[in-house]
C-alpha cells in the first residue's frame, strides 16, 4: 500500500510538472504574436540570421518552392522555439533542427520546435515549404512583397517581431526576362535553361518587417547624385519618364544630405534603390535598401501642379527619412510604430525647406497635416497616438491619421517648446545609441528630458497618451470707447474630459490696415491676455493665424470678405479649415460655409489654400447641404468655376479648380462642357491635362450619366498606352455600368477575396458605386459592405479596412445610411472593438450631418 501510494504521490507530481508545462507552453501560443510571446523570445533568442531561398515559377497560380536555413543562438531551452508560420500545415514540407528531421508540429500559426531537439548557444533549423502568397502581391508578369506590421510570417517561417533584428542571405530564381531587387547586392547570377537564379549578398540587420524583394519585367536606370542608386519602374510614358527620372534621384540624394547633417549620421545602409509599382498598396514602404513606391506618384509630366510636385519629394523624403527613423532605429514594440511615422513625416517636412525654398513651409505642413488629423481626432473613433497592444495581428489597426499627421503636429509643439537646438540635440543622441537597436517613447522621453527644463512626462501625458482635441472659447469685454477691457481664453477637451494642451499659437486682431498679432503660450485651462487691453476693437479676432495650434477655436464675427482678405497666405488656411470644423460642430450653417468658400474659390491665388477650399467645398456640397440647397448652390458652383477656368490664371491655380469643377459638373450644360475638354474639342489656355486626367474625366462623365458614356469610356480604353494602367481601367469598367446589374456583379464579386487583391482599384470602384448621384441603387450594399469588414481586415493590407469603409458607407450622409450603421451595431454586439474605431472615423461626417441637416431643415 506504501509502494502504491508512494507510486501514485510520484506520478501525481510529475504530471503535475507536466501539465503545468503544457500549460505554460499554451499560454504563449495563441494566434499572431502576443506581447508575451514576442518578450520572451527577445530573451531566448539571439544572433538571428535567415538565408531563404524562392523559386519563382512562370505562372502566378503555380506554387513558390522555397527553403530556409536559420541560424540562430539560444539561451534558455525551458520553452520550445515558437517560429511563426500563418499559412496552411501542408504549406510546410519538412523541418530538421541541427541536422535531425523532426515531427512537424504546427500550432495557430506556429511552428514548435520542441526544446529537446535543441541546444544551448547555436542551432540551426531547416525548414522546405510552400511560400505564402497573401504577402506576395502575384501578377502576370511581376511580384513584390510588403510584409508591414507582421506578413512575413505570411510568406516564411520567422521571427516576426520588430525587436529580433536578423540579416538575411537571398537566392531568387526567376523567369530570365525578369529583373530583381533586395536589400543586398547581388553576388551572383546563374542562368538555368528559362530562369535566372540570383544570389543575393548578406544584408544589413533589420527587422522582418523591412524584409523585401521585388521580380518582375521592369525597367532599370542607375545613377550616381552622390551615392549611387537603381531604379526600377514599369512606366512607359516617355514624357513622364524624361520629366521624372533625374528629379527622383535628386530628391533621394538630397534627403540623404539633409538627414546625414540633422542626425549627425551617415546614411547607415549598404545601398538606396527603390522600386515603382503600378499597383502598389500604399504610397511607398521603407525597406531597407530597396525602397517599394506606387508607380503614379513617382513619375509627373508638365501638366504637373507645384501641389503635386510637393507631394512627391514629400513622398521620397519620407521613405528616406525611414532609412534612419525606423530601419536604423526601430520601435520595440508596434504599439510605438507611431514612432517611425511621426519622424518620418516630420523630416520630410524639414527636408522641403531647401529643396523648395519659395513654399511656405508652415503653410505646407499646416495643409499636410491639419485636415487629416482632425477627421480622426473629433470622430468617435479617436485614439490616442500611443495606443496598446496586446498581439502583432491587431498592430494594423494602429495605423491612420492620428499617426501620421496628429503626431507630427505634436512634434512640432514639442520642437517649439523645446527649442529647435535642443531638440535636434536630442535627437542626435538617441539615434547614436540606438542605432541597430530597438527603442520606445520612453527611451526617447528620457533622452529629450535632459536636453530642456520642460516636464516631458506631464507634457506627453495629454499629446501622446491621451485623445482627442481642445475647444478653445473667449470672453472679450470692451469699454465705452470700443477699446479692450479684457480678453480671456479658456480650453475645454471636446469629449468633456479634465485635458488640458500645453501650446502655442497666435491670435490675429484684424483691423482695416493691419493685422495685430499676439502670440499666445496657451498652458493651463484659461489664459488672460493682458497684453491685448487697452487695443482699439478689431474688425474680427483670427485665431491660430501661424496655423501652430491644435483645436477649434472661435470663429468671431466673420464676414464674406473678412478670411479672403487677410494677405498671410497660412492665416487664410486656418481661418478656412477653422470655419469647416465649427460648422461641424454645430456652429455655424453649411450654407453660410459654402458661401464662404465660394467666395474664397473666385480670388484664392496660393495652390495650397485653394486646395483646401476646393476639397472643403466638396464635402459641404455632397454632404451637409440640403436637396434644395444643393440645387441653388450647384448652379452657383459650377458657373464660378466654370468662370474662373475662362480667366488669366496660372496654370495649378486652373487645374486645381478643374479637378473640383470635374467633380461637380453634372447639369446638363456642365457634362457638355467636360465632354468638349475630354474630347479635345474645347481647349482651356493653360490648363494642362494628360492620359490619366482624360480618363478620369472619362469616368465622372460615366457617372453622369452621359447619354453616350460606353462610347466615351471604349475611346478612353483604346487610349490608354500603358498595360498596367489599360488592366485598372478595365477592372473599373463594372463600376462605372450604366446597367445596375453589372454594377451590382461587380460589388457580389468582392465577396471574393482574390477579386479584392489590387486594393487601390477597389477602392476607387467602390466610389464610383457610391458615388451619391447613384447612393439611391446603390444604399442595398450598405450591409453587405458592413457584414464584409472583418473579413476584408484577416486579408487586406493595413490602410484597406478603413478604405472599405470610406468609400462605401463613408459616401453617404442620409438617414437611411445611418439607420443601417445603428442596425448593424445593435445586431453585432461582438463587432471587433478596433474595427469598430475605424467604422467610426470612416462615417465621422455621416454621424455630423444626421444633427446638422436636422438642424437646417
Amino acid at each position: 500500500m506504501k509502494i502504491f501510494y508512494s507510486f501514485l504521490c510520484l506520478f501525481t507530481i510529475l504530471t503535475s510538472g507536466f501539465c503545468q508545462s503544457k500549460q505554460k507552453e499554451s499560454s504563449l501560443l495563441e494566434n499572431g504574436v502576443s506581447e508575451q510571446l514576442a518578450i520572451f523570445r527577445k530573451h531566448q533568442i539571439s544572433n538571428v540570421s535567415y538565408q531563404l531561398s524562392f523559386e519563382i515559377p512562370n505562372q502566378k497560380d503555380q506554387d513558390i518552392i522555397s527553403n530556409l536555413s536559420l541560424d540562430l543562438t539560444l539561451s534558455d531551452l525551458s520553452r520550445p522555439l515558437y517560429l511563426d508560420f500563418k499559412e496552411n500545415t501542408q504549406n510546410i514540407k519538412s523541418v530538421l533542427a541541427n541536422g535531425k528531421n523532426i515531427a512537424i508540429v504546427h500550432e495557430k500559426g506556429h511552428i514548435v520546435i520542441p526544446a529537446e531537439n535543441l541546444i544551448s548557444g547555436e542551432n540551426i533549423i531547416n525548414i522546405s515549404f510552400i511560400a505564402g502568397n497573401l504577402s506576395l502581391n502575384r501578377n502576370d508578369d511581376f511580384l513584390y512583397t510588403l510584409l508591414v506590421p507582421d506578413r512575413a510570417s505570411t510568406l516564411f517561417p520567422c521571427f516576426d517581431q520588430p525587436d529580433i533584428k536578423a540579416t538575411y542571405k537571398l537566392s531568387l530564381t526567376v523567369p530570365k526576362d525578369w529583373k530583381v531587387l533586395a536589400g543586398a547586392d547581388v553576388k551572383e547570377t546563374v542562368e538555368k535553361g528559362d530562369f535566372t537564379s540570383y544570389t543575393f549578398g548578406e544584408s544589413d540587420k533589420m527587422s522582418t518587417y523591412l524584409f523585401s524583394f521585388v521580380a518582375g519585367k521592369f525597367n532599370n536606370v542607375t545613377q550616381k547624385p552622390g551615392l549611387e542608386m537603381t531604379f526600377l519602374y514599369r512606366e512607359n510614358d516617355k514624357g513622364k519618364i524624361e520629366s521624372s527620372r533625374d528629379t527622383i534621384f535628386s530628391l533621394h540624394q538630397q534627403s540623404l544630405d539633409f538627414l546625414e547633417k540633422y542626425t549627425n549620421y551617415k546614411f547607415p545602409f549598404q545601398k538606396l534603390d527603390f522600386v515603382s509599382i503600378p499597383v502598389f498598396q500604399y504610397g511607398g514602404m521603407e525597406h531597407v535598401g530597396a525602397i517599394q513606391y506606387r508607380e503614379s506618384t513617382l513619375f509627373l509630366d508638365n501638366s504637373a501642379t507645384d501641389s503635386e510636385k510637393l507631394d512627391r519629394a514629400k513622398l521620397i523624403a519620407h521613405e528616406t527619412s525611414h532609412m534612419w527613423f525606423g530601419d536604423l532605429v526601430t520601435m520595440k514594440w508596434f504599439d510605438d510604430v507611431w514612432m517611425k511615422e511621426v519622424f518620418a513625416n516630420f523630416m520630410a517636412d524639414k527636408i522641403m525647406n531647401p529643396i523648395f525654398p519659395k513654399v511656405n513651409h508652415n503653410l505646407q505642413f499646416f495643409s499636410a497635416h491639419y485636415a487629416n488629423a482632425y477627421a480622426e481626432d473629433r470622430s468617435l473613433g479617436t485614439h490616442p497616438i500611443k495606443q496598446n497592444l496586446a498581439n502583432l495581428k491587431d498592430a494594423g489597426s494602429l495605423y491612420g491619421s492620428i499617426i501620421y499627421n496628429k503626431a507630427p503636429i505634436m512634434m512640432r509643439q514639442l520642437e517649439a517648446s523645446m527649442g529647435k537646438e535642443a531638440f535636434q540635440k536630442g535627437i542626435e543622441k538617441y539615434i547614436q545609441k540606438f542605432a541597430n537597436d530597438n527603442a520606445d517613447w520612453n527611451n526617447l522621453v528620457e533622452i529629450l528630458d535632459a536636453e530642456t527644463p520642460l516636464d516631458m512626462q506631464k507634457w506627453s501625458r495629454v499629446w501622446v497618451n491621451q485623445s482627442g482635441r481642445p475647444i478653445i472659447t473667449d470672453k472679450i469685454e470692451y469699454d465705452d470707447k470700443n477699446r479692450i477691457k479684457s480678453f480671456k481664453i479658456f480650453q475645454q477637451a471636446e469629449d468633456k474630459s479634465a485635458n488640458i494642451w500645453p501650446q502655442s499659437f497666435q491670435i490675429g486682431l484684424v483691423y482695416a490696415k493691419k493685422v495685430k498679432v499676439v502670440n499666445v503660450n496657451f498652458k493651463n485651462q484659461n489664459l488672460l491676455l493682458k497684453e491685448l487691453e487697452g487695443l482699439r476693437k478689431p474688425l474680427n479676432v483670427m485665431y491660430n493665424y501661424n496655423g501652430y495650434g491644435y483645436g477649434v477655436f472661435p470663429v468671431g464675427i466673420h464676414n464674406l470678405n473678412t478670411i479672403s482678405s487677410l494677405k498671410d497666405d497660412l492665416a487664410r488656411a486656418s481661418a478656412y479649415v477653422n470655419l469647416y470644423e465649427n460648422m461641424l460642430a454645430g456652429n455655424l450653417h453649411p450654407s453660410y460655409v459654402f458661401a464662404v468658400f465660394l467666395k474664397g474659390i473666385q480670388v484664392e491665388t496660393n495652390e495650397l489654400v485653394l486646395k483646401i477650399i476646393a476639397n472643403q467645398t466638396n464635402a459641404v456640397f455632397w454632404k451637409f447641404l440640403t436637396d434644395k440647397q444643393r440645387i441653388k448652390a450647384h448652379e452657383q458652383l459650377e458657373g464660378v468655376l466654370y468662370h474662373c477656368l475662362q480667366a488669366n490664371l496660372p496654370g495649378n491655380i486652373k487645374k486645381t479648380l478643374f479637378n473640383l469643377y470635374s467633380l461637380i459638373a453634372y447639369s446638363d450644360s456642365g457634362k457638355e462642357k467636360l465632354y468638349e475638354i475630354w474630347a479635345k474639342e474645347k481647349i482651356i489656355a493653360n490648363l494642362k491635362l494628360n492620359e490619366d486626367d482624360y480618363t478620369n474625366i472619362a469616368m465622372n462623365l460615366a457617372i453622369f450619366k452621359v447619354h453616350i458614356a460606353n462610347e466615351i469610356l471604349e475611346k478612353t480604353r483604346t487610349m490608354i498606352t500603358n498595360p498596367d494602367k489599360l488592366k485598372r481601367f478595365e477592372f473599373l469598367l463594372p463600376s462605372l455600368s450604366e446597367d445596375e446589374s453589372v454594377r451590382n456583379a461587380f460589388m457580389e464579386s468582392l465577396k471574393d477575396d482574390k477579386n479584392r487583391e489590387k486594393e487601390s482599384w477597389v477602392t476607387v470602384g467602390l466610389a464610383n458605386i457610391h458615388h451619391p448621384l447613384r447612393q439611391e441603387s446603390a444604399q442595398k450594399y450598405i450591409r453587405f459592405s458592413l457584414d464584409l469588414t472583418e473579413e476584408i481586415q484577416r486579408t487586406g493590407d493595413i490602410f484597406f479596412p478603413k478604405d472599405w469603409l470610406s468609400n462605401t458607407i463613408g459616401k453617404y450622409s442620409s438617414k437611411y445610411a445611418f439607420d443601417e450603421v445603428q442596425r448593424f451595431l445593435k445586431e453585432n454586439p461582438n463587432f471587433s472593438p478596433i474595427l469598430k474605431r475605424k467604422l467610426f472615423q470612416a462615417t465621422d461626417l455621416l454621424y455630423k450631418a444626421q444633427n446638422i441637416k436636422k438642424e437646417t431643415e
